[in-house]
């Protein structure tokens, strides 16, 4: 089976995620646990902690992960559409499924670079870290993951389905 161009921008898309994933946890380090914590915090004292209990080596790798992390959600977004869009072409699709998996990945991208922003903005402006900023960041936050991971799972399951049927139908 020859790959089609989508195939390979799926390949080539797909390959950039996990060079950028990659990259941004080598920056991150031991504080990519934290990370987590952080966007889930559900209070400013909470959030505040999680910062004070950082170094300043801490503080400067996470930092740090935010300057790829203004490209990483660009490219998560296009190579999860461009996986829906071969799917689309491998499998009949609802109307409303394409909508759905064209539309999580834009808005999840959209919820990074918000999140990334106001993130970044409250490491050197701890005084503007308030519950209703943390709160309705850690919303983001979770929204965010729920949308890229829920098109990420959708499209993994159709495509296992898609190649078992191609293995199993020779």
């Amino acid at each position: 089976m020859a790959l089609t161009a989508l195939d390979r921008r799926l390949l080539g898309w797909s390959a950039a995620f996990v060079i950028s994933q990659a990259n941004i946890i080598r920056l991150l380090g031991p504080v990519a646990p934290r990370l987590a914590e952080i966007q889930t915090a559900r209070s400013a004292r909470d959030y505040t902690a999680i910062l004070d209990g950082m170094t300043d080596s801490d503080t400067a790798r996470y930092r740090s992960h935010y300057y790829p992390d203004f490209v990483h959600p660009l490219i998560y977004a296009v190579a999860l559409r461009t996986g829906a869009r071969r799917l689309a072409e491998l499998t009949p699709l609802s109307p409303g499924t394409q909508r759905v998996l064209a539309a999580a990945p834009v808005i999840s991208a959209a919820g990074d670079y918000a999140e990334n922003l106001v993130g970044l903005y409250l490491l050197s402006h701890r005084e503007r870290i308030t519950d209703a900023t943390v709160r309705t960041t850690s919303v983001v936050s979770v929204t965010k993951w729920v949308l890229a991971l829920g098109a990420l799972g959708y499209l993994s399951q159709g495509f296992v389905r898609v190649w078992a049927g191609k293995l199993f139908s020779r």
